[in-house]
């Protein structure tokens, strides 16, 4: 089925360069982000989360600094 659907212009460069960083059309893209949002993927999900665990060689001696926490992370 074919449809029209605005995309405001800045929205549209972003999505035309993830496509071609995806090596795929936007059509594509934009067929996949619907799906995904259509079977209840594109939400957040409510539930728990796991935490990154720090290891150190004397526990409750860790010394963390912002950089560090970034680093740790944000690889």
């Amino acid at each position: 089925m074919r449809t029209t659907v605005d995309i405001p212009d800045p929205l549209y460069r972003r999505l035309k360069s993830a496509a071609a960083t995806r090596g795929c059309s936007v059509k594509d893209l934009i067929v996949r982000g619907v799906e995904t949002e259509l079977s209840g993927r594109g939400g957040r999900k409510a539930g728990r989360i796991g935490l990154p665990l720090i290891h150190s060689k004397k526990p409750g001696r860790l010394k963390l600094t912002n950089e560090l926490l970034n680093e740790i992370l944000f690889p």
